[in-house]
């Protein structure tokens, strides 16, 4: 098969074979020019990281949100206050990524240890109910023992917020009827006199 070509004026007639020559060596020496600019030290496109500078957005200068920690020590303490919100957000967290060990109440006999998988303590032994609240944060975000961290998955605030979720927990189960106020107390103890005489 042979292409005509129009070149001033006059006809001039190129063999196919000749044309695909050259047109494979053209990509060969647009990808040699392309792997000429790579070297074999570059892994990545952007600028060295400068020493000394922080990513925007990464700068964590608040010791306690970031690390559950004081000067050090883990903190007894919430680095912001808990409302209702913070609660429901929490135990929407923890019936998320906590109940599959732990359970709904904290027990530590969720689906995944029923299924084989070592127990985790439960939250309502003493050495946890002392506990300060930043242990919590710290084992989230760091592991402890078969747990793994969570700190790609769950972001700081919302790790604070199920441990308040868990202290709750925590004193729901160690809670009396005297703990309830007044008014819904009334109200329980109605409900279960109404429920007794059924």
């Amino acid at each position: 098969m042979r292409l005509e070509s129009k070149f001033e004026g006059r006809r001039r007639i190129f063999p196919s074979g000749i044309l695909a020559r050259a047109r494979g060596i053209a990509c060969l020496g647009a990808i040699g020019m392309l792997l000429a600019g790579c070297r074999l030290d570059m892994q990545r496109s952007e600028r060295p990281v400068v020493p000394g500078t922080v990513a925007r957005g990464h700068l964590h200068l608040d010791e306690l949100l970031y690390t559950g920690k004081e000067n050090g020590v883990l903190a007894d303490k919430f680095p912001f206050p808990i409302t209702r919100a913070d609660l429901e957000r929490g135990r929407e967290r923890y019936n998320i990524y906590c109940t599959p060990c732990h359970d709904y109440t904290g027990g530590g006999h969720g689906m995944i240890v029923q299924r084989g998988f070592p127990p985790p303590p439960s939250f309502h032994i003493d050495r946890l109910r002392t506990a300060p609240a930043g242990h919590f944060f710290d084992v989230m975000t760091n592991g402890d023992g078969s747990m793994y961290s969570y700190a790609t998955r769950v972001e700081p605030e919302d790790r604070w917020r199920i441990a308040a979720y868990i202290r709750a927990l925590q004193l729901s189960h160690q809670a009396t009827i005297q703990d309830v106020p007044g008014a819904m107390r009334r109200k329980l103890m109605e409900e279960n006199s109404a429920e007794q005489i059924r």
